[in-house]
Order: structure tokens, then sequence, then C-alpha cells
């Protein structure tokens, strides 16, 4: 006789290949921008190699005058105008010249059918080489933005003054991690997240049926239920127009943004960061990976092996911090100056 987690597993697979059938192979175009159907575009934007356009916010002092030039990735369900660390007090200090884009498919920059770790690291190189930021620069990732960086690190390693990972997305699937380990870290979500990360890691193909079906719950990221610490919720509490900005962030429809963040960040790598060589032999930079011990969203204890693995990263942990962190008072000029300076963060900072 079939357990009853059996019987559920076999109905949401039915489910799930008839869904695929009518309606999750086809889920609708994105609403590009400049098309009828999509908005307008009310920022600059550059071209990339394959014809397609990345729209882009300039901060800080201007980029002839600047001491140091970063590329800031946002994070899930953000855009370019949530540069989580862009205190315009503390970049004018510091001399910085930063500048946030908006990823494929989110914002006003065209989708990329063909997305993959790789190819997002090669658009940021491609960014700054047409805003003539130089040989080199520096490169800072968000959420799921800092999984970006581990694209960087890999791909482009010989453009970078350095690097920082601030709460970065993991993937439950990198080899590296020992199963014991990410299988218990994988547990700790909300049971809806582990399917739709099952689902966007082995049948991507019914990402969007998933997170649009009524009958299972979808990810908790994208219905704003998120597993957040308490500190998230006092920072939520302070923020104004979020919907605004998810409603921007999203304007050219979910596949192309969330869905395909999901299937990338969640699907089989290029490869694992956890093989990745120090990208700074000479001590000529430095590769810093901030996290909350209280992060709901992304297992700190992850975060801690994968410190472990590559001893050449500064690893700084954030006591009774969760996924927000990057956006509480003090954290942005911290997180700049360990990158820039080489400060080391107390709690004083």
């Amino acid at each position: 006789m079939l357990s009853g987690m059996c019987k559920r597993i076999i109905i949401v697979l039915v489910t799930g290949f008839l869904a695929w059938a009518y309606q999750a192979s086809h889920p609708p175009p994105p609403k590009a921008c400049g098309t009828p159907d999509g908005a307008l575009t009310t920022g600059p934007r550059v071209q990339l190699r394959d014809g397609r356009h990345l729209a882009y916010k300039e901060h800080g002092v201007p980029k002839g005058m600047a001491k140091y030039k970063i590329v800031f990735v946002h994070g899930f369900g953000s855009s370019r105008h949530d540069a989580s660390i862009s205190v315009p007090e503390v970049l004018e200090g510091l001399g910085v010249y930063l500048v946030s884009f908006d990823r494929p498919g989110y914002g006003e920059s065209d989708p990329d059918p063909k997305r993959t770790t790789k190819s997002i690291a090669l658009d940021i190189e491609d960014l700054a080489n047409q805003l003539e930021l130089g040989s080199k620069f520096y490169v800072i990732g968000f959420s799921m933005g800092g999984q970006v960086v581990w694209g960087c690190l890999k791909f482009i390693p010989h453009r970078l003054l350095g690097a920082t990972l601030v709460a970065p997305v993991v993937n439950y699937w990198w080899p590296g991690f020992p199963a014991n380990l990410s299988t218990e870290a994988y547990y700790e979500q909300y049971p809806q997240d582990q399917w739709a990360l099952r689902v966007a890691h082995y049948t991507p193909w019914l990402t969007y049926w998933w997170n649009t079906q009524k009958w299972f719950p979808g990810s908790s990221a994208i219905s704003g239920n998120a597993k957040f610490s308490r500190q998230d919720l006092e920072i939520i509490s302070k923020f104004a127009g979020g919907q605004q900005e998810k409603e921007y962030a999203t304007q050219q429809g979910e596949f192309e943004s969330l869905h395909r963040d999901m299937m990338v960040g969640f699907g089989s790598w290029e490869f694992d960061p956890m093989d990745l060589k120090n990208p700074f032999p000479d001590n000529d930079g430095l590769v810093h990976l901030w996290h909350g011990d209280e992060d709901g969203l992304v297992p700190v204890t992850l975060q801690k092996y994968i410190a472990r693995k590559l001893p050449w990263i500064k690893y700084t942990e954030i006591p009774g911090a969760g996924h927000l962190f990057p956006h509480a008072d003090g954290m942005s000029k911290a997180i700049l100056e360990a990158l820039l300076l080489g400060k080391q963060f107390t709690l004083d900072n």
C-alpha cells in the first residue's frame, strides 16, 4: 500500500505532466520595453554583444572623479533602483562611483532566454566596457545577485579588483556540499519552497506553471511570505514603495525575471563554486562573504561550509542579522570599507 507521501508525490507528478501539456511549456511572452505591449524606457541603457539592452543607474561621485568603481548586482524581485549599499553620503565619503543595473528580464533590461551563470558575468563585463570603468573594477552582489558574483569569480576574474557576496543565495545541488549538510539545510525551508526549488531544478519547464497554479503553494519569495527574521521585518516596515518596486522589477513578466532566476540559480551549473581558486593569489584583491546568522532564506550553515572550503574568502557573520541586513544602519559603510580599505568589521562599526 502506498504511503500518504508517495500518493501526494504521484498526484503532483501527474498534475504537473498534464499542466506541462497545456500551459507550462508555453508561458506568456515577455512584454519587452519598447514593444506595443511593453513599458517605455525611463533611463539609460547599453546595447550588449548579442543586441540585448541592459538598463543601468549611476550612484555616488562622478565616474571621472572616483577612487573606486563598483558594479552592483541586485537580488531576487528587485532592480537597479534598489542598490542596497548605495547610501549617498557613504559613497561620496569614500569616493565611490557605483553602477547598478537591471538584470536580464528585470525592469527595463531585455530578457535573455539563454541566460546562464556565464552569460550574466559576460553581461557585467560588457557593461563595464561600455561605461569605460577601466581594465579592472569591483563587483558586489546581494542575495540572488550575490550568486551572480560566483560567476564573475569564475569567468571574469581578470577584470576584478575585488568582490563581495552579501547573503548570496546557494544552490543546494552544488556537488561540493556534503549530502547530509545540504539536505539538512534544504529541509529548513518552508515545504512550499522545497517543492518550488525541486521543480526549478529537476523540471525547469514546469517552473512557470508551478508558481502560477492554484492547487499547491508556490515560492514564498514570489508570494511575499518568505521566511523573514525579526530584523528583516523591522527593515521591511521602514521601506516605502515596496509594491511599486516589485511591479517595476517584473513589468516584463515574471517568467523571464523571477522564474528564470529560479531556473538558473537552482539548475545545473557550469561549475561548482567550491572548486574555485583564489582569484588574487598575489594578495592584490579581496573576496568577502557576508551573512546573517538568523537568515531564514539562505541557511548560514552552508555559507560557513563554503568559507571553510575556500579559506581565501573573508567571511563575516553578523549576529542577530537576517537576510536584509545590508539595509540596516551602518552596514553599507561597513561592507564598502571592508572591500575597498580592508577594514575589519566589528559590532561597534
